[in-house]
């Protein structure tokens, strides 16, 4: 659990005192797609993996 404040500091901090504002926004949209992209790989990856899908 630590580890997760960890990023969620390091996240946070990443954005302190940045202009423009809507860069700032941009930028949180794109890292949140990023993770649901990367989060939908791994699902699909696992999914293949227990099904016995051959690679």
């Amino acid at each position: 659990m630590g580890t997760l404040l960890h990023f969620k500091n390091i996240y946070l901090a990443a954005f302190e005192n940045c202009k423009p504002e809507l860069a700032v926004i941009l930028l949180k949209i794109y890292s949140f797609f990023c993770v649901a992209m990367l989060a939908m790989a791994m699902y699909a990856f696992a999914y293949r993996a227990f099904t016995g899908f051959r690679f």
